[in-house]
């Protein structure tokens, strides 16, 4: 689990109440429970402390919104996604109990009469736009790379809300910036004016109990644990709200491209022949629909998107990933110096009804390293707690988990002993990210295309949407472009471009192997163990194999060197390794990797010698770009993208 990921994964509680694509649960029956105003004194910790907390600087998108009441709404959405029953549902969303008609459709009975109708009137004419961008915090990355490749497309992105970036720091690492300024979506001047904190290392370590520093291996020093510190990871911190602000001007101003914030989208109408329609509501008068018309559509809202939402109706994640946390100021500044990407403290605990979780951290000094702030001149940092976990009914709730992250943050950070009184909480965060094994998502419409975290294309384990948006960014904007000047817009070209990814979903493995089902008997230190041994040896391997892992990166030859050497250090644990996943869910895993495998080889040995075919199949325009999508899907399934680190 990444910083940087907060932004990018919608948070559930933004979502309207009842907003779920699950079987339809009557809204009172989670909020009753968390919808009253307690007295002064019954009120918990994690209320007394976010009220206290500035209300300034909320914005739209994951983690933007950190009061009360948008707890208890997240609070509830999450106990109707517990509740609900999966079911299968092909072209309706449920909302609050009721059946009202599909938010994307190409059925010209339904949708907005009048987009229909602006599709019929403008047929054979230019639509409004090329590309329609729907979510801005991360379609103004997915806009500007797409303007710079190609300035002849006209492109527009929407934003619900003021396309603005949350005041707290986004964590990324220099190679990832690295890919925008490749791009031209930033300059030099932009990377040096939004980095606002720099700090040497982070820190990975797995220990069944607090003892830091510490030394050896997991065996060598009688099972505490392993950490181990990592140089130019997830050291930086920018400014989401000035980085922004910079990339949409670039868009703007130098790109001709346009803007529309607190444009909420109402509905997607889409045609194979004229074109697809996007209901924006009834103007800023309410007295006349307003209605834009496009040749595609980027669904770049999130994974709570409404169009995503409806594609997968009636199906709960695969997995989830709740996470809990706070900005404040109050620590030991000469505790403030790297951060923790990873780690843990303490063994699996149990959380009655059957219910167990590794409770991971990780934390990210504030405002050192840049602008003449030394490090250990702040006080300030960003802690988060984090599980992975399923959307059993039985799982606790989230103000459970924000109770528990208050009460251990004390043995996580001693300096300081009581959270409530001994720190000034700028913000608290809170989110769960629902995630699907199919990802990423393919096109149901002609015209209609899922990017970023709307597709699932994110890591299962770290949820690093904008990580995933720097090392992605240049395959789709190419491959969108291309879509666009070819006319290539069916659901099956544009499913071409978010192929299967065999290290995508290796990544599965690794997040089932950190969560516990509900009623599994396990040994409380089966993860710090497993952890603790692969880190080790990953960290003996060298950089070559800890740096893409630590970036969401899973590659062949890292993974293989890294099993062989588990086994030979700890080959009694592999039976409880099997025990714990089971079979079906490893033999699925060893596919998934032989694919990998194959992807691998496909890229180095056959990828060259296609591509200067290829590039001459102009008369075969989707053939063309089909193989293009082909040798893509090898390199970035493979991992084979990552640009491997020299030893030092």
């Amino acid at each position: 689990f990444t910083v940087e990921s907060i932004v990018l994964v919608v948070l559930a509680c933004i979502a309207p109440q009842g907003a779920m694509s699950f079987s339809a649960i009557s809204p009172g029956t989670a909020a009753t429970s968390f919808g009253t105003s307690p007295s002064a004194e019954s009120k918990s910790r994690t209320q007394r402390i976010m009220e206290k907390t500035s209300t300034t600087g909320q914005t739209g998108g994951a983690g933007g919104s950190s009061t009360y009441d948008a707890f208890l709404r997240a609070e509830a959405n999450w106990e109707r996604l517990k509740l609900s029953k999966e079911q299968n549902r092909n072209d309706f969303v449920f909302l609050d109990d009721n059946q009202v008609d599909a938010f994307v459709t190409s059925d010209g009975a339904q949708g907005n009469p009048a987009a229909w109708a602006k599709l019929r009137e403008q047929q054979g004419k230019a639509l409004d736009y090329d590309i329609a961008i729907c979510g801005g915090t991360l379609g103004i990355f997915f806009a500007t790379a797409l303007a710079i490749k190609n300035p002849k497309l006209r492109i527009v992105v929407l934003e619900a809300g003021k396309l603005r970036g949350r005041e707290q720091e986004w964590n990324i690492s220099m190679d990832e910036l690295e890919e925008l300024l490749k791009l031209g979506v930033l300059t030099q001047e932009d990377i040096d004016a939004v980095i606002t904190t720099e700090f040497p290392a982070c820190r990975s370590g797995f220990k069944n109990r607090e003892v830091t520093p510490l030394q050896g291996g997991y065996f060598t020093n009688g099972e505490i644990g392993y950490e181990t510190t990592t140089a130019n990871v997830l050291n930086l911190g920018v400014s989401p709200s000035m980085l922004l602000e910079r990339v949409k001007q670039r868009f703007v101003a130098e790109l001709n491209g346009a803007v529309k914030e607190m444009t909420r989208l109402q509905g997607v109408v889409s045609s194979d022949a004229m074109g697809a329609a996007l209901d924006l509501g009834n103007g800023e008068n309410g007295d006349h629909p307003n209605i834009l018309t496009t040749s595609v559509v980027l669904d770049c809202m999130g994974n709570a998107s409404p169009i995503s939402r409806q594609q997968r109706a009636g199906m709960k994640p695969d997995g989830v990933c709740a996470v809990v946390g706070s900005c404040a100021s109050g620590f030991d500044p000469e505790t403030n110096l790297i951060g923790d990407i990873i780690y843990t403290n303490t063994e699996i605990q149990d959380k009655g009804n059957g219910s167990k979780l590794q409770y991971f951290w990780e934390a990210f000094p504030v405002n050192i390293g840049r602008n003449g702030k030394e490090p250990g001149s702040s006080p300030t940092k960003t802690t988060y707690m984090f599980t992975y976990m399923d959307a059993n009914e039985m799982r606790p709730s989230l103000e459970t988990l924000m109770e528990d992250y208050w009460d251990l943050l004390p043995a996580y950070q001693p300096s300081i002993s009581d959270p409530e009184a001994d720190l000034e909480v700028h913000r608290v965060l809170f989110a769960y990210f629902p995630t699907f094994r199919d990802s990423p998502l393919k096109p149901k419409w002609n015209r209609l295309l899922a990017v970023g975290d709307a597709s699932g294309i994110q890591s299962p384990l770290s949820f690093g949407g904008f990580g995933a948006l720097t090392r992605h960014l240049d395959r789709i904007s190419t491959a969108v472009s291309e879509a666009v000047e070819k006319g290539l817009l069916s659901k099956e070209d544009l499913g071409d471009i978010n192929a299967y990814t065999p290290s995508l979903s290796v990544a599965w493995m690794f997040q089932k192997a950190m969560s516990v089902r509900v009623g599994q008997n396990v040994d409380p230190k089966f993860v710090n163990r497993l952890l603790a041994t692969n880190f080790e040896i990953m960290n003996e391997m060298g950089l070559r194999t800890m740096m893409p892992f630590l970036q969401d990166v899973i590659r062949v030859d890292g993974l293989a060197g890294s099993l062989a050497r588990a086994f030979v250090a700890d080959p009694t644990f592999l039976p409880q390794i099997v025990a714990h996943v089971g079979l079906p869910t490893l033999a699925d895993w060893l596919g998934h990797v032989s694919m990998m495998t194959l992807y691998t080889g496909l890229h180095g040995a056959v990828s060259p010698v296609l591509t200067p075919f290829v590039d001459r199949m102009d008369d075969s325009p989707r053939e063309q770009f089909k193989w293009r999508r082909r040798m893509e899907a090898w390199k970035f399934g493979s991992g084979s993208d990552y640009i491997l680190p020299e030893e030092n």
